[in-house]
């Protein structure tokens, strides 16, 4: 048995009835649920994402049909690459958004700084930003709505002590923790990967120098349990965008494992403002967008200057094959909008977000080999009601691209709780698989 799974075997716990904890857990291995029990892997929860767990499954799997070159597009944060130095297989990871890149890699770096050396510098960035002098003034809005003077000052300090430190990967590994603890520290609604929600508290606020150093003994522990020990992994992760030229040899890739964003409006650069504000690297609106620009567009937010290309878009071969049913969806959207007081870009949305899943499908075509297996998790949309067979669609791009089959493996219904929901289409989600 590998070592990978020695961390894993200590989650596993027996059941009566093992049928249906299976069935259970494979309805859940879509989510990030179970990865919060995982070490190193709950380091930062996701509000997106797969369960590590199946991953891990998968990539076994797979090394016995002599498939070990894994490729993921959508990194997201790091469960594909974090599995693939766990069980000694090469892969290459892409993910365009500059904060959630920072995050995914500062993970992998588990195997790489020592428990000694992460103690030491960690007690050592206490110190020095317990002396720092620290201020508030010259902190955007939102982070002044967000944090106490009092809290601010010590995120502050420790936010400084750690941009004191000389360039490395120390330095980038303590971004990453001061990162994962920020919304912990503040009493209002910030939970993980939420929309900032100012005018919302939360009973539970941790200390920030508490928050800091509970969150050191937390990765520790979890590298201390992980048996494999390895320092040179062969799991790379780039910050490049999927939809275009991207540093990973033609013919390499022979599994991808992935999940692209859903088409379902959710706003993965405006998720991470608290974050992004707080460091210094935005200052308003516009910097979102300059995040945004690097996104698949799955958010209406990210669309509304698409009018004048939107129809090249459909025209364009890369949508040949959905370019029919898509026209008559895009009509029907561009119709219903009227009758809603938001008239919100969802037809402008379907189209760019497939056409950039087919471009994705193309590089892709590219850089994986004759005998790659492809895994997508996805889940279908119905914007105002109106529904996207997103599987099946996202299927036809892919044989678009010189893939040769493709099925839909269901997981779980979605949208089957009425109260306070937006429609009542039934949605499910489940494993797109793909072969070339």
């Amino acid at each position: 048995m590998p070592g990978s799974f020695v961390y894993i075997l200590n989650m596993i716990e027996l059941s009566l009835f093992p049928e249906l904890d299976s069935e259970l857990q494979d309805k859940k291995s879509s989510t990030f649920e179970d990865n919060m029990k995982l070490p190193i892997h709950r380091w930062y929860r996701y509000t997106a994402g797969f369960s590590a767990t199946w991953v891990a499954k998968i990539i076994e799997e797979e090394i016995l049909n002599g498939r070990t070159r894994i490729i993921d597009p959508f990194v997201g944060s790091g469960t594909v690459a974090l599995e693939s130095t766990m069980h000694e297989v090469e892969a290459f990871g892409l993910e365009s958004n500059p904060y959630v890149f920072k995050i995914a890699s500062a993970k992998l770096l588990w195997n790489h700084i020592s428990i000694t050396k992460i103690q030491q510098a960690s007690r050592q960035l206490i110190q020095r930003a317990k002396e720092i002098d620290t201020s508030v003034e010259n902190y955007p809005l939102i982070i002044r709505k967000c944090f106490p003077d009092e809290t601010l000052l010590r995120l502050d300090a420790l936010k400084n002590a750690c941009l004191e430190i000389e360039e490395g990967d120390i330095k980038n590994f303590f971004w990453f923790v001061i990162t994962s603890i920020l919304r912990s520290t503040s009493p209002v609604g910030t939970a993980q990967w939420q929309y900032i929600q100012p005018n919302k508290s939360k009973a539970n606020v941790l200390d920030p120098f508490a928050a800091f150093e509970k969150k050191i003994i937390e990765i520790c522990s979890d590298i201390r349990k992980c048996s494999l020990r390895s320092s040179n992994h062969k799991a790379l992760i780039l910050q490049q965008d999927a939809r275009g030229e991207v540093d990973i040899p033609d013919n390499w890739g022979d599994l991808v494992i992935t999940s692209p964003p859903y088409a379902n409006n959710y706003d993965y650069a405006d998720a991470m403002r608290l974050e992004m504000s707080f460091w210094g690297d935005i200052e308003n609106y516009k910097g979102l967008k300059d995040v945004s620009r690097h996104l698949v567009r799955a958010c209406t937010q990210h669309v509304s200057r698409l009018k004048n290309d939107v129809f090249d878009m459909m025209e364009s071969s890369l949508l040949e094959p959905i370019k029919e049913e898509l026209r008559i969806k895009f009509d029907l959207l561009d119709n219903e909008r009227k009758n809603h007081g938001g008239k919100k870009n969802y037809h402008l949305m379907i189209v760019a977000y497939f056409y950039d899943l087919a471009q994705v499908f193309n590089t892709l075509s590219k850089k994986t080999s004759e005998k790659c297996k492809m895994c997508f998790v996805v889940g279908d949309s119905a914007p105002y009601g109106i529904y996207i067979p997103v599987d099946e669609w996202l299927g036809k791009l892919a044989l678009n691209s010189g893939f040769k089959s493709f099925s839909f493996e269901k997981l779980r219904d979605r949208n089957i709780k009425w109260k306070n929901r937006k429609h009542r289409v039934p949605l499910k989600e489940g494993r797109l698989w793909i072969n070339k």
